[in-house]
């Protein structure tokens, strides 16, 4: 048995053709399988409990009482982590180099230490946000099943507008012609990794796998011309040989239910809360304190008409992360958000 616990969608053991499909049907599978290679990276054990692709998800929402809505999340021990960005972070921090472990953000191939924050910073705010929406401008929506589109209707906080993102999307495919011009250019001086590291970074791992996806939709096939972008496709090539060797090397992950997966979670013992800690000046700026029973949701969804946040104990909370303490049907577990991208407001407020 392991202490770690990755909830995401059934990915890893199709075939290509198969993958194929699948992910023009999962428009949020990139970021489970930016996990599956971090894990990968860091050689970290780990089972997998296979959830829904569209809610309700009560392996999740029942059992542990988190209501957060976004696949992947992932637990260690009692701790529930939300949003690839913190889940990162935590498997780096909670599993170091030092250790053994292998690490998301490798020394510069020239000399010198990691780029760290900037690396954080890239893949937060160009990879999985500005990269990543505009590959959802591309899916062929017109083509999915009406439940597909009501369940990301429900997730966006308003109804699709098919027709609009069918005409948007040769703006949108030029604007992602752009962007991998962007990486045509830092691959040019013919480094091997994109921050020239020793080895594959965090950066490396969420271009490619969002560009796999995006790849994988018949609607973009285009972009990926290897007269106008060859180092790209050679860097992306080289990518995709370095997880299948390290995918060879390692076993098949187990697979666990979902009421065995929350029973395990309820019962472990959770990370003190002294490692996060409680910044009191942050809190005093967020207008929260310790032990307030706050509302964590995304800031993006204060525009949307349906969120979806997670309440509980304010018990943690630094410069990088909220941690509230809530139940679930199974028991208590300890939930972490990331502080970029969320927000905390006193429950009587949120209402």
């Amino acid at each position: 048995m392991s202490d770690v616990i990755l909830y995401g969608y059934d990915v890893s053991p199709f075939t290509v053709k198969v993958i194929h499909s699948f992910l023009l049907h999962h428009w949020l599978v990139a970021h489970i399988r930016q996990i599956d290679y971090v894990l990968l990276l860091k050689n970290i054990r780990h089972e997998k409990v296979i959830v829904a692709n569209m809610i309700p998800r009560p392996e999740i929402t029942d059992l542990l009482g988190v209501t957060y809505r976004r696949i992947p999340i992932l637990v260690i021990g009692n701790d529930v982590y939300c949003d690839t960005s913190l889940i990162t972070s935590a498997l780096e921090r909670r599993f170091p180099a030092s250790q053994g472990y292998g690490t998301i953000f490798p020394n510069r191939k020239h000399g010198g230490g990691a780029d760290t924050g900037l690396i954080k910073a890239f893949v937060k705010h160009w990879a999985d946000t500005a990269l990543f929406f505009l590959g959802v401008r591309v899916i062929d929506w017109e083509r999915r099943p009406p439940e597909f589109i009501k369940d990301r209707s429900t997730f966006l906080g308003g109804q699709i507008n098919l027709e609009a993102l069918v005409a948007g999307r040769g703006n949108a495919l030029s604007t992602l012609s752009t962007h991998l011009f962007l990486v045509e250019e830092q691959l040019s001086d013919g480094r091997e990794w994109l921050f020239d590291t020793e080895l594959p970074s965090l950066a490396d791992v969420s271009v490619q796998v969002i560009f796999a996806w995006i790849r994988r939709n018949h609607v973009a096939e285009s972009l990926f011309d290897p007269g106008i972008f060859p180092k790209f496709l050679e860097w992306f090539a080289r990518m995709t040989a370095y997880f299948e060797e390290l995918k060879q090397k390692q076993p098949v992950t187990p697979r666990i239910s979902g009421e065995a997966a929350a029973a395990r979670i309820a019962a472990a013992p959770f990370e003190p809360y002294a490692v996060v800690g409680f910044d009191t000046r942050e809190g005093e700026r967020l207008g929260v304190k310790l032990g307030d029973d706050v509302s964590i949701d995304r800031e993006d969804s204060a525009n949307m008409q349906v969120n979806f946040p997670t309440v509980g104990k304010l018990v943690a909370l630094n410069r990088e992360e909220f941690v509230v303490e809530g139940t679930g049907s199974a028991g208590r577990v300890r939930c972490h958000f990331p502080r970029i991208g969320f927000t905390a407001s006193l429950v009587s407020q949120s209402k």
